[in-house]
């Protein structure tokens, strides 16, 4: 682990970067616009607890080419890959030739991973089968989101969610091990349907994902600190999640075992 301040205090085990399991993927800039200076700050303080970050939206398309190149040359300096989010859902509806120019153009930018989002649209699992094959030919890497909410990842509202209804998650886990063996590298899951904008949990779902892929296979949207504080609870510290930004510290004391609320102070550990 990084050398830090109180290092006689013990600390429940997190392996150093480049880690394959405790992933902690947070928010690019998108409820709040950040840019380099800002993500330095955030990474020379917590970067060791920083695995990746995922732009959201679509937000590098508002910004100027040299400002994305700038955010991701300092992701990489501290050792943290870079997503483009789920924005490959617009791509798509402008044909095949749009596929190849975000792809081209994300490489060019500095970009590792392209994230494959499907929560607004309907597309076989073939058709994301080919995608992930062109994915891996331009040497990025594969992030399909799957899900049980048609319609997720737009703030729809949760009556809207509601009267869309659910897709059973053996069709998830089984669409899953097909874009895992196509060569996917992991699977992000989308939170809608799960724990967001829902009456009550489906921790039913979670558990059958993680039961049927393992935890290196997949990574939890989690941008609610009663959410993440859940996983790591009942999944331990080597959970993978995604959260917002202004989320790091609170996690990673999660993880750590040296902070936490009633329900899990002093019960995170790992040796």
């Amino acid at each position: 682990m990084t050398s830090t301040t109180m290092s006689f205090i013990p600390r429940a085990n997190r392996p150093p970067k480049p880690r394959k399991v405790g992933l902690t993927e947070i928010r690019g800039p998108y409820y709040s616009a950040y840019g380099r200076r800002h993500l330095e700050d955030i990474l020379e303080t917590v970067g060791a607890h920083v695995d990746g970050i995922k732009y959201a939206g679509g937000s590098f398309a508002l910004m100027p080419a040299e400002a994305v190149r700038a955010i991701n040359e300092v992701a990489h300096s501290h050792d943290v890959y870079v997503s483009t989010g789920g924005w490959m859902e617009t791509v798509l509806r402008f044909g095949s030739a749009a596929v190849d120019q975000y792809l081209e153009e994300a490489k060019s930018l500095g970009f590792d991973v392209i994230e494959l989002s499907t929560g607004f649209i309907s597309l076989p699992t073939d058709g994301l089968l080919r995608l992930i094959e062109r994915v891996k030919k331009t040497g990025l890497k594969a992030k399909p989101e799957l899900g049980i909410q048609f319609g997720a990842g737009g703030s729809t509202s949760a009556d809207e969610l509601s009267a869309e209804g659910t897709s059973d998650v053996g069709w998830l886990v089984a669409q899953a091990k097909r874009v895992l063996e196509a060569g996917a590298d992991i699977i992000m899951i989308e939170s809608e349907g799960i724990t967001e904008n829902v009456s009550q949990w489906r921790t039913d779902v979670a558990a059958r994902i993680i039961d049927a892929l393992g935890l290196e296979r997949v990574m939890f949207e989690a941008a609610d600190p009663a959410v993440f504080e859940w996983y790591v609870k009942h999944y331990g510290n080597e959970v993978n999640l995604f959260v917002d930004h202004s989320q790091i510290v609170q996690l990673e004391a999660l993880r750590q075992g040296i902070w936490g609320t009633k329900s899990t102070w002093g019960r995170i550990h790992n040796l």
